[in-house]
């Protein structure tokens, strides 16, 4: 195949899987090198073995980075600061992707970012849904769980100057007896703790703005 063929078949693809674009093809040994090459020739970014996305001069869609993500690791979903970003609970943005999996943890690092992926129990992973952008769908915590994932993930660190050091705002997103009901179902004291303390802070934190 040469690479306007290529094209044409994977031209308004956002990730070329391979494994999917090689399935049931006679051609597949000779379409593996070609891979390599391009990848070589940098008309191709390989992202992890199998994953690749098309160099800026060829792609056609902008590339939602969730999405990716959950291609890079199955299952996955974005969560900890990464989705506290996403749903405006912190003023910073965040250059690494985190996402929590149920399998071996991983740190990919490419040109189109860092993403970590955090091994948690099956019996914690929860709490997400699906979010489509440009016609490609990707799993991102809702904001309590993410909360929970990210303290979770931090070994349940948690003090009232870190809370602060944290600097969340526009909480009215926050369920706060979700937050405690999510803390629960984790079956873990330390979580329960944490979600309690994140509770009395977010009221503070409301009781404020009110003054203001």
């Amino acid at each position: 195949m040469n690479w306007g063929n290529f094209l044409k078949r994977v031209g308004k693809l956002p990730v070329i899987d391979a494994e999917l674009l090689l399935a049931g093809k006679p051609e597949t040994a000779s379409l593996k090198v070609q891979l390599c090459r391009w990848q070589k020739s940098g008309k191709l970014i390989q992202v992890r073995r199998g994953i690749y996305v098309l160099a800026e001069p060829y792609r056609k869609s902008d590339i939602f980075e969730p999405y990716l993500a959950s291609l890079l690791k199955k299952p996955s979903y974005v969560s900890a600061e990464k989705a506290l970003e996403y749903h405006g609970l912190i003023p910073e943005a965040v250059p690494v992707y985190t996402s929590v999996t149920t399998k071996r943890p991983e740190k990919i690092v490419s040109s189109l970012g860092i993403f970590d992926f955090r091994h948690i129990k099956k019996t914690f992973f929860w709490g997400y849904n699906s979010v489509t952008v440009n016609k490609q769908t990707g799993f991102i915590a809702s904001p309590e769980k993410a909360l929970l994932d990210f303290f979770y993930l931090k070994g349940l660190k948690i003090s009232p100057a870190y809370l602060e050091e944290l600097r969340l705002e526009n909480t009215e997103k926050l369920d706060l007896e979700k937050l405690v009901l999510y803390a629960k179902k984790f079956k873990k004291p330390g979580v329960l703790r944490v979600a309690r303390m994140l509770k009395k802070h977010i009221i503070s934190l409301k009781a404020k703005e009110k003054k203001l």
